[in-house]
């Protein structure tokens, strides 16, 4: 089916990357039901739904990005210019959607272990996290509410912001848009402004975020613990990786670098995030 004579725009490299990256989403199906039904249906821990959520959000967003890059180029001819172009808008805002609520997921899994809950405390009595913060409970189950709300609402905004703020300049020149780009300018260089918002600054802020705030844990921690977050911390900066490279070799024009290098990453990552969260259920 890969290489069927209907697929005009699929060349050996396209093909390679296409199965790659159909091979990481079936990954993320498999850890979404380890982690649901292995994790948190024996546990009832928030911290494995958490991260269940997780690769299913990513399964999603990765899904889509395949429809976007891989399928919808091919209705070119078939259907009109414009129908294309909301065709490849709406599948780009779905897969950038449920990427956002990964990480807000993400953002879950790291503010329940920065700000744990306590059961056996009043609410009103402060609780030192780390043993240098100290907050109430109310204050632990807002900052957790935080991490989780900021992250869907970018998402939202991108699934109901005009097309004008996220098109790619390539696909507006390539199919001689009638959209008037919101763009950004500095000198004779010009981006969509929702594009290189997300992409140039919220993005690289949390791609930061994530691994530091692993990484912190495993230095203020012990024994299995540091283990374990110090390995999701890797893990997660190597799956960034992959995701950033992937348009690093676009941009350069390195297409079989870009076909195996970056899924490659990934599947890496996830192999390291799955021995990461192997030690043992953290408390």
């Amino acid at each position: 089916m890969l290489l069927d004579e209907s697929f005009r725009f699929f060349d050996y490299w396209d093909a390679l990357e296409y199965g790659l990256y159909f091979i990481i989403i079936g990954y993320y199906a498999l850890l979404f039901f380890y982690f649901l039904l292995m994790r948190f249906r024996t546990s009832k821990k928030m911290y494995w739904l958490f991260f269940s959520l997780l690769f299913l959000c990513l399964a999603l967003g990765r899904f889509f990005f395949q429809v976007y890059y891989f399928f919808v180029p091919e209705l070119e001819g078939e259907v009109s210019s414009s129908e294309l172009i909301l065709q490849l808008m709406l599948y780009y805002k779905l897969a950038t959607f449920f990427s956002w609520l990964g990480i807000a997921c993400a953002l879950g899994i790291l503010g329940i272990l920065l700000f744990p809950p306590d059961i056996t405390e009043s609410k009103e009595e402060p609780k030192k996290i780390l043993g240098r913060i100290t907050l109430t409970e109310d204050l632990k189950l807002l900052f957790r509410l935080l991490f989780i709300i900021i992250p869907i609402i970018i998402g939202i905004l991108v699934l109901f912001l005009p097309d004008a703020y996220f098109m790619d300049p390539d696909i507006h020149e390539q199919y001689n848009s009638n959209v008037d780009l919101v763009v950004i300018t500095f000198g004779e260089w010009s981006y969509p402004v929702g594009r290189f918002i997300l992409n140039l600054v919220l993005l690289p802020i949390f791609i930061a975020i994530i691994p530091f705030l692993f990484l912190y844990l495993a230095w203020k921690t012990f024994g299995v613990l540091r283990r374990s977050y110090l390995l999701n911390g890797v893990g997660f900066l190597i799956y960034y990786a992959g995701r950033l490279l992937q348009g690093v070799f676009e941009i350069f024009g390195w297409v079989h670098v870009r076909a195996v290098a970056p899924p490659l990453l990934i599947l890496g990552a996830l192999l390291l995030l799955v021995i990461a969260n192997n030690y043992e259920q953290l408390k």
